[in-house]
């Protein structure tokens, strides 16, 4: 029987010495933003641990979400490129998938640890040492907005770097209320202002853990792409000249950027099936945007067959 595959590789843009002049390639700019903000969060990790403040912390957490973002668009990127073999016919992409989901459960893990904490530091407020806390958490704004102006340079290029530079702004939020817990601590001694705080950046962490955790969740689990409605991707198929019916109807996303669809259709008499096919797979492209098409096509029931020949012969036995 017939079988039909239409495939275009989705578009990555790996940004490779696709710079105009005056930005960053995209692996530049992801390789640039996260050593920086790696290098940051071992610092404002070590002046909260050293001075008590939860809420430096808690910024240290978010650094940590936005690392593994930079750190999966990066893999992303080289993964793109790397050749499919035998044995991982798709390629490797599942594994910036694998990271992020272990990246959401540490996230989630940090949210609670600082959550408790924070819960026994507003009954039994603790005296933190003020010395570095403003300069600290100062330096923490000024990191994450470099990091944003890098990322913004080539952000039109690659839709990871887009993703990232979402995220990274995102923690300029938790880098602000580090700020402001540390001007609270210093100049009027308020240490439950950092115990706020740090709750409010402990959202942030766990809403984005939370999130990576979904995401790659339905992915692992092989689900339909969220933005997709398979009933009108069923409704495409079935309005497809040629497609009698159908089943095995499949959609799910290999990583992001990658949906694929499979499908068997049952010809209408008359039809040939790789026109049928090319049909099917043309109208899910234009119409959902999904290039990686399966379609098998498979011919009319036995009975239908019996009908039409017995209606051909019949005007010639009369």
């Amino acid at each position: 029987m017939a079988h039909a595959h239409h495939h275009q590789h989705p578009h990555h843009g790996h940004g490779h010495g696709h710079g105009h002049g005056h930005g960053l390639s995209a692996h530049g700019a992801l390789r640039i933003s996260l050593v920086l903000t790696a290098g940051f969060m071992f610092v404002e990790a070590f002046v909260g641990w050293y001075t008590g403040s939860l809420a430096l912390l808690a910024d240290a957490g978010h650094m940590l979400s936005d690392a593994g973002a930079l750190g999966f668009a990066l893999i992303a990127q080289r993964f793109a490129t790397r050749a499919r073999s035998a044995r991982a016919t798709f390629g490797y992409r599942r594994a910036e998938v694998l990271a992020a989901f272990l990246n959401g459960i540490a996230l989630a893990l940090i949210s609670i640890w600082i959550g408790v904490e924070a819960v026994g530091r507003w009954w039994q407020p603790r005296v933190l040492v003020s010395s570095g806390l403003i300069e600290t958490a100062s330096a923490g704004f000024v990191i994450n907005l470099l990091v944003a102006v890098v990322l913004s340079r080539s952000g039109g290029q690659n839709v990871n770097v887009r993703a990232a530079l979402a995220h990274v702004l995102a923690d300029l939020l938790g880098s602000l209320g580090a700020v402001i817990a540390s001007l609270c601590v210093v100049f009027w001694q308020a240490y439950r202002a950092d115990t706020v705080l740090s709750l409010l950046i402990t959202v942030l962490v766990a809403h984005s853990g939370w999130r990576i955790l979904k995401e790659t969740s339905l992915v692992l689990l092989e689900s339909a792409p969220g933005e997709l409605d398979t009933s009108a991707l069923a409704q495409t198929i079935r309005e497809t000249e040629g497609v009698a019916s159908f089943h095995d109807l499949h959609a799910w996303r290999i990583s992001d950027g990658f949906d694929a669809v499979t499908v068997h259709v049952v010809l209408a008499a008359r039809f040939h099936g790789v026109d049928v096919c090319q049909r099917v797979c043309q109208r899910v492209e234009s119409a959902h945007g999904i290039r990686h098409v399966t379609v098998q096509p498979e011919a009319p029931p036995p009975d239908v067959l019996v009908q039409l020949g017995r209606s051909r012969a019949s005007p010639r036995d009369a």
